[in-house]
């Protein structure tokens, strides 16, 4: 079993707790799907918000989807000018059988422009 790192993000339409945590639950859920994850793979979980998110931690989600053992840390993106806003990013730790390869990082919506050299 490797250690690998799982990307992903998402733009919100709206700055609001609830709309946050549907979002960031539906990303997670889509990391772990589409890697063929177990909650028992995290590692550890790190999440990024653009500095125009107020409403709630991205983590919240997490916790919520039942994710409540694995370490879990959020962070204020750069504020770098034209930016995309209301963005979340998740780097995930894992634990699995792919190879780097085989990792499918998730970019859901619009976040998709972020990385299309990556996202799956």
């Amino acid at each position: 079993m490797a250690v690998r790192a799982v990307r992903g993000a998402v733009q919100l339409e709206r700055d609001e707790a609830g709309h946050m945590h549907e979002q960031v639950s539906a990303l997670l859920t889509a990391v772990l799907e589409r890697n063929d994850l177990a909650p028992d793979d995290l590692i550890s979980v790190w999440f990024t918000a653009t500095p125009d998110l107020h409403s709630d931690f991205p983590a919240v989600a997490a916790r919520r989807l039942g994710i409540t053992d694995v370490p879990l840390i959020c962070a204020q993106e750069l504020d770098i000018a034209g930016a995309m806003p209301r963005v979340v990013r998740v780097l995930a730790h894992v634990e699995t059988d792919r190879s780097k390869a085989e990792v499918a990082h998730v970019y859901l919506g619009a976040a998709g422009a972020l990385r299309k050299d990556i996202a799956q």
